[in-house]
């Protein structure tokens, strides 16, 4: 019996030192980790611990929501995990799938960690509503002002100057010259 840990966090800016600093504690002799969203299906090291476990090993993680991105997708795993004789223990819910009450227990954490999600998302949506009827914009400001985007166009069909000079001229890169001139020929 082996254990091996598999820490995830969401964003670049959250640290996996304490999800690993506990999995080493525990006993974990290797420990997988991602930079990853739980809605991605691809998440390699998650891939490359389940690749790694053997039968009669242990899958260690802090928090169930740390392994899936939906109660289906954990009972996929739990029921893949099973199907090869490997168990899985989530540290923060005291659930251990070795035993009958661990598996129960595992189901209906799953299934509140969903609804947690859920929940988060739904109010995100309704702020961002009611952002927009008081009639604020959400997402990133233009790198580009409305006279910029004129100077780029007047530049570019001048054809005096590659896109590459007009983006060193408006210190931008290439790439927002081409989406202003698509939007301006849009």
């Amino acid at each position: 019996m082996t254990l091996i840990g598999y820490a995830r966090v969401s964003t670049g800016d959250q640290s996996l030192d304490p999800q690993v600093d506990r999995l080493r504690e525990v006993g974990c002799e290797q420990v997988f980790s991602d930079h990853a969203s739980g809605k991605l299906a691809r998440r390699p090291q998650l891939d490359a611990a389940l690749a790694y476990l053997r039968k009669g090993d242990i899958l260690v993680i802090t928090k169930l929501d740390r392994l899936g991105r939906s109660v289906r997708n954990l009972v996929e795993l739990a029921d893949i995990l099973a199907e090869r004789e490997i168990d899985l223990r989530v540290l923060d819910q005291g659930i251990d799938t070795s035993t009958i009450g661990g598996k129960l227990v595992f189901h209906i954490f799953s299934a509140i960690a969903e609804f947690e999600r859920g929940l988060i998302s739904e109010r995100t949506h309704d702020g961002l509503a009611a952002a927009r009827a008081r009639g604020k914009k959400g997402g990133r400001r233009p790198v580009l002002s409305e006279m910029q985007r004129a100077e780029a166009r007047r530049m570019h069909e001048s054809k005096q100057y590659t896109v590459q000079q007009i983006a060193d001229a408006l210190h931008c890169s290439p790439a927002t010259i081409y989406r202003a001139m698509e939007r301006a020929s849009a």
